[in-house]
C-alpha cells in the first residue's frame, strides 16, 4: 500500500516513481552510507535460539567464509563434461561486476551449547575483529 506522504516527484500522483524522495528529503546513497572501517569485538552477548539455551549468552564472533566448492556437485560435473574436448569456452563468463564491497556476515557461536548462527551487517571497505578500541579524541594510527 502506498504512503500518502510519498507522492511522485514528477507528476505529483501515485504512479510507479512514488518511492523516489521528495524535494525536502535527503537522497541517501549506499556509497555515502559505507563505513570507512568496522571494528567488531571478539565476543558478543546475544540471544541463542537453540533448544538447549533459549536465552542471552556470550557468543564467539568470527567472519563467515565460503566453503570450498565440491568437485562432485552435479553442476560442476556437467560443466566439466561440457568443457572437455575441442570447442573452447562453452558457458558465458561474467565480467560486469557492479559492487565494490560485500556485505559482512558474522558467524556467532554460542559458548554454552556451541550452536552457530549468522548475522549480516552493512557493507564496508575494511573490517576487523577484536581490534584496538578508538578512544575519544584519539586516532588509531
Amino acid at each position: 500500500m502506498m504512503n500518502p506522504n510519498s507522492l511522485c516527484i514528477i507528476c505529483t500522483t501515485g504512479c510507479r516513481s512514488w518511492f523516489l524522495p521528495r524535494d525536502g528529503e535527503e537522497n541517501k546513497r549506499v556509497s555515502e552510507n559505507l563505513a570507512a572501517m568496522v571494528n567488531v569485538p571478539k565476543t558478543k552477548k546475544t540471544y541463542c535460539k537453540s533448544k538447549e539455551c533459549r536465552k542471552h549468552t556470550v557468543h564467539k564472533v568470527t567472519q563467515y567464509k565460503k566453503g570450498k566448492d565440491s568437485l562432485s556437485a552435479q553442476g560442476k560435473r556437467r560443466y566439466d563434461r561440457k568443457q572437455s574436448g575441442y570447442g573452447g569456452q562453452t558457458k558465458p563468463v561474467f565480467h560486469k561486476k557492479a559492487k565494490t564491497t560485500k556485505k559482512i556476515v558474522l558467524r556467532l557461536q554460542c559458548q554454552g551449547c556451541k550452536h552457530v548462527s549468522q548475522h549480516a551487517i552493512k557493507r564496508c571497505k575494511h573490517f576487523e575483529i577484536g581490534g584496538d578500541k578508538k578512544g575519544k579524541g584519539t586516532s588509531l594510527f
